[in-house]
């Protein structure tokens, strides 16, 4: 079944995680308004960047369309008289550039389509709802079993991956979810075992994995059908949010969200590390952990999104690790991903920034100790636990579990064919912690090279190599006239210069300074 055309040969899968920067370089009038001419860089490389041009109304729009999130954003005000003043426009192009900082360095809003269709729009151009829409009916008609109940808009924080409410006529009282996403970057592996990876998630059983209905994939894109759960996942839990509501409006913001309790934490996260390292232990790479991405069924969570590591997907907490030279392995993403998750549910929302400089006091003195572990910045210098350890820790150690075996079973080519997979998407993340490292290097160096004691201590060396300069070339016009007077006193043109009677030159060698 193909639920899409081809990929073009060559074609470059955009990483949507790789952070977006952007300066207003200047402005300029036009009649009766004024634009902002912005730059924009992804990543890095200065060579991937571009020029945009916009005008005040283009981010009153975008920012009327981010209200939803609940954030207060720092947008300066309308101004219908002497909006074309010099010093007026000089100070709103200050407030926009803080608005722009304020937006980027938001996880949840620098990562939707809204933002990201803003300061890019040539790579995000497309209308991925109507791309999705095309591809699912290919499915149905294919399919003919199953019909739509609704769209779930913005359920998720990826735009490339679409959501819809569907029944199947043979039930039509049981709703379920239809997940569809384009591959990604990290996507490793050939068409043939991406088709035996997808059709086998079905047939997996894990007590501590949310079961799949059905599972497919193109040469473009997979779709996956999952059992709807009212109850939402472990971020819904947390935030007391509505499953169905948009990403942004349940969690950029939220009014009423909660930590659990001690014995809550430890159920959870024992069975979280127990699946990570079951799935480990099968080679099968995750690197998608995150509260959203564990279900509540019962008094269980359940692992979601097994098949993005297939498909390519690249990790919700990718722009954080990235920072780190030592969170280079899937395992280490997965523990690195855990403290995140760890995190909310201690203190009911996620950290404000990672590494985290102090933690709040908690329940109890060890789950402090396990996220000193992972997200203090000592953990960053130094490397991340393993599973093994995080479960031996006195947080976990004593949690007693009464579960089901599990029912895996993967083809020993297809081992092979993730492993190798695994290793692709790991080698990539090295290559890009690599580039940020040589980056950060040479800003430290050109803002040390820039500070006004570096700028000191350049002028007393240059005003040392001038005087040394000077003493050397009176020393060497001295040695010259000297050789010149001995050359004119000598006993004649006949007499040669070599003669023991000729005297010795004086040294032509610079005084110490």
């Amino acid at each position: 079944m193909a639920l899409m055309e081809k990929r073009s040969p060559g074609k470059v899968l955009l990483d949507d995680t790789v952070p977006l920067r952007c300066v207003i370089e200047a402005s300029q009038n036009l009649q009766s308004h004024t634009e902002y001419i912005i730059r924009v860089q992804r990543g890095v490389s200065a060579e991937n960047s571009w020029q945009i041009i916009r005008r005040y109304s283009d981010f009153d729009i975008l920012n009327s369309n981010l209200q939803i999130s609940g954030l207060i954003l720092p947008l300066p005000p309308k101004k219908l008289i002497g909006n074309m003043d010099r010093e007026f426009i000089a100070e709103r192009q200050r407030g926009l550039q803080n608005y722009l900082n304020f937006i980027i360095t938001q996880h949840v809003l620098s990562s939707c389509e809204l933002v990201k269709k803003f300061l890019d729009p040539t790579n995000y151009s497309s209308n991925y709802t109507e791309i999705a829409l095309q591809q699912v009916s290919m499915f149905f008609r294919s399919e003919p079993n199953w019909e739509v109940v609704e769209p779930l808009k913005e359920m998720g924080w990826r735009f490339r991956k679409r959501y819809l409410l569907i029944k199947s006529k043979d039930q039509p009282k049981e709703r379920q979810v239809l997940s569809w996403a384009d591959l990604g970057p990290d996507m490793f592996l050939c068409d043939k075992d991406l088709q035996s990876a997808m059709k086998l998630l079905p047939s997996w059983s894990h007590p501590y994995i949310y079961p799949v209905t059905f599972a497919t994939a193109s040469e473009s894109s997979g779709l996956v059908i999952r059992m709807y759960n009212d109850k939402g996942t472990l971020r819904d839990y947390i935030c007391k949010a509505k499953p169905k509501d948009c990403f942004m409006k349940k969690y950029c913001s939220p009014k009423k969200s909660q930590g659990l309790d001690l014995q809550q934490i430890k159920l959870f996260g024992r069975q979280i590390l127990e699946v990570l390292k079951f799935l480990h232990e099968k080679r099968i790479p995750y690197g998608h952990l995150h509260s959203s991405n564990v279900m509540i069924d019962g008094d269980a969570c359940k692992l979601l999104d097994i098949e993005n590591s297939f498909l390519g997907l690249p990790s919700y907490y990718r722009p954080y690790y990235t920072q780190s030279r030592k969170i280079n392995t899937t395992e280490a993403i997965d523990v690195y991903c855990f403290g995140h998750v760890l995190y909310e549910m201690t203190y009911g929302k996620p950290p404000d920034s990672v590494p985290v400089d102090s933690f709040p006091s908690a329940s109890s003195s060890h789950i402090v100790s396990v996220l000193q572990s992972i997200l203090s910045a000592e953990a960053w210098k130094a490397s991340m636990p393993t599973i093994a350890q995080l479960l031996e820790t006195p947080l976990f150690v004593d949690v007693m579990l009464n579960a089901e075996k599990p029912q895996f079973k993967i083809p020993s080519k297809l081992k092979e064919a993730l492993k190798a997979a695994k290793e692709c998407m790991e080698k990539r993340l090295t290559e890009e912690q690599k580039a940020i490292h040589r980056h950060k290097r040479l800003a430290r160096a050109q803002s040390h090279h820039g500070s006004e004691e570096e700028k000191k201590k350049r002028k007393i060396l240059a005003r040392k190599k001038s005087k040394q300069s000077l003493t050397e070339n009176e020393v060497d016009d001295s040695a010259k006239i000297n050789h010149s007077n001995n050359a004119n006193s000598g006993s004649g043109a006949s007499s040669p210069l070599t003669s023991p009677s000729s005297p010795t030159p004086p040294s032509t060698e610079p005084t110490p300074f």
